[in-house]
């Protein structure tokens, strides 16, 4: 899954203001609930570890970008400005082959659209990089990797670039891409 949230001056003065206020107010209990995971990996698996996540920024009057490397620095271009709130993320995937096994990889299809959650509005989501050495871009072109590891489980992170319209609405926008992977 993608993540991009979008906030304006106006809601980030308001969210200032807001734990301001929390600070003042006397605790109260609370009680919530958490989800514990597990995977079992088996021999030829592949599977999605963390969502990618371009984080909290701002849209200004013109168009820009915000890029998140597979070695999670997070930059933006244009209009846009980066501000705190959720974190940034690559994507990172894993599985589990053989040593020194080829597996090709590639993208189902790219670029990827990501719609505001409530809305219509969407951004573009391009340029996906694997966090190799040296790094590569990802397209429906597969492209091959040896497993290295000696017990054959790998790992590995995807960035990517999003696109960033001029006076985007504000909001949080999700969506979601796939990759393939083929054992070798």
């Amino acid at each position: 899954m993608i993540r991009g949230l979008i906030i304006s001056n106006r809601v980030l003065g308001s969210a200032l203001g807001a734990a301001v206020a929390l600070v003042a107010v006397p605790a109260n209990a609370a009680n919530t609930t958490g989800t514990a995971k597990a995977v079992i990996v088996k021999n030829l698996s592949f599977f999605d570890v963390e969502d990618l996540e371009f984080g909290a920024f701002l849209s200004g009057a013109t168009a820009g970008t915000v890029v998140v490397t597979p070695a999670n620095v997070r930059t933006a271009t244009g209009g846009v400005t980066l501000v705190g709130g959720p974190v940034s993320q690559p994507a990172r995937f894993a599985g589990k082959g053989t040593i020194n096994q080829l597996v090709a990889i590639s993208m189902q299809s790219t670029p990827t659209t990501i719609t505001r959650v409530g809305g219509t509005q969407t951004m573009i989501v391009e340029t996906y990089v694997i966090g190799s050495t040296p790094t590569a871009v990802l397209t429906t072109v597969p492209r091959n990797f040896r497993i290295t590891g000696v017990a054959g489980i790998f790992n590995f992170p995807i960035g990517a670039t999003l696109r960033v319209n001029a006076n985007q609405t504000p909001g949080d926008y999700v969506g979601t891409f796939s990759v393939t992977l083929n054992y070798l």
